[in-house]
């Protein structure tokens, strides 16, 4: 497994993760303890070692699932867990809370959950306006100092917000969405994490998991599972997506691999800054996703695929209306 150094100063990581979100919660039926425990288990085997999870995805459950896999492997993983958000009572707004008082109750939440004495890395899931981010992240630093928490993170934050939590202490990783389809970090976000030496973790790198093609209708996910409700999975915004996976699929054919390869080889070639963390439940999909790394996109790879698939032309919003407001504060 290749690897790559997670900011100008942070640790060195395999050079993609496992998104264990989907794991408990999101996307259908969870995965049971064997079956999330094989997949973990597998990745380590294969050499990946970060593994991102957060309080909010089960809620709960999956720090437990991350936790009895790594039991006995603690060593072999990075792991990263998140903190500050979840749905109000009747699911239709996100409470976002990033108050000294809960970064303290989180991370003792999580390091309980997760079964370890401290987590590698600690990210805000979102940011609260209503609590400076110097406050979150001076008690985020506090965690530091105790041993509980090697390196912070932010995620969905804009580039203002990021200048001023890495002058409170230094920021490791800025983690938000970002692939073929969701291009806005390369608009600010981008030159800010490089001025400011800190690695970007992309999350959903295969559009969660629209670009790879296997996802032909909106019956091929389960009613629970809600991509349901996202706009670009919806009515003429799925099909006209669909189009653009459809030609991306096509030069992934000529260079020997899926398009779900071809998308995550495409984020990687967009900086050594970058460690993408696409998510599965299942041990064939872990294994392709891995041999992305493998894949070399030379200039005229990346132009061919910037002309069938250019910044801005997937349809629909990535987010539904409720979740919106928490982005890029």
């Amino acid at each position: 497994m290749k690897t790559r150094r997670l900011g100008q100063n942070g640790p060195e990581v395999s050079a993609i993760g496992l998104g264990c979100m989907g794991m408990a919660s999101f996307y259908g039926t969870p995965s049971d303890e064997a079956q999330a425990t094989a997949v973990i288990h597998r990745a380590l085997d294969l050499g990946l070692t970060f593994f991102d999870t957060a309080e909010m995805y089960g809620p709960h459950t999956n720090e437990v699932q991350v936790g009895t896999a790594l039991k006995d492997r603690r060593d072999k993983a990075f792991v990263a867990t998140k903190f500050g958000i979840g749905w109000n009572a009747d699911r239709t707004a996100l409470k976002v809370d990033g108050s000294p008082a809960n970064v303290r109750r989180a991370i003792e939440g999580s390091l309980q959950r997760l079964g370890m004495d401290h987590v590698d890395l600690y990210y805000l899931h979102r940011v609260d306006p209503d609590t400076p981010i110097e406050e979150t992240v001076g008690a985020m630093a506090e965690l530091v100092k105790e041993g509980k928490v090697r390196f912070l993170g932010l995620s969905e934050a804009n580039p203002e917000t990021l200048r001023r939590g890495h002058a409170e202490h230094p920021i490791t990783a800025l983690q938000t969405e970002y692939s073929l389809w969701s291009r806005e970090p390369e608009d600010a976000l981008f030159a800010a994490c490089e001025e400011l030496g800190i690695g970007f973790v992309p999350y959903s790198p295969l559009g969660r998991g629209f670009l790879s093609g296997d996802i032909r209708s909106i019956d091929d996910l389960e009613p629970g599972d809600f991509r349901r409700t996202n706009p670009r999975f919806m009515g003429e915004n799925f099909r006209k997506n669909l189009d653009l996976v459809e030609a991306v699929k096509a030069i992934a054919a000529d260079k020997g691999g899926t398009a779900a390869q071809l998308a995550l080889a495409w984020v990687l070639a967009q900086g050594e800054h970058l460690v993408p963390i696409p998510g599965t439940r299942r041990i064939p999909t872990l294994e392709d996703n891995i041999a992305a790394t493998e894949i070399v996109l030379t200039p005229e790879d990346l132009s061919r695929i910037e002309a069938v698939f250019p910044k801005g032309a997937a349809q629909g919003h990535r987010y539904a209306e409720a979740a919106r407001s928490a982005l890029n504060r």
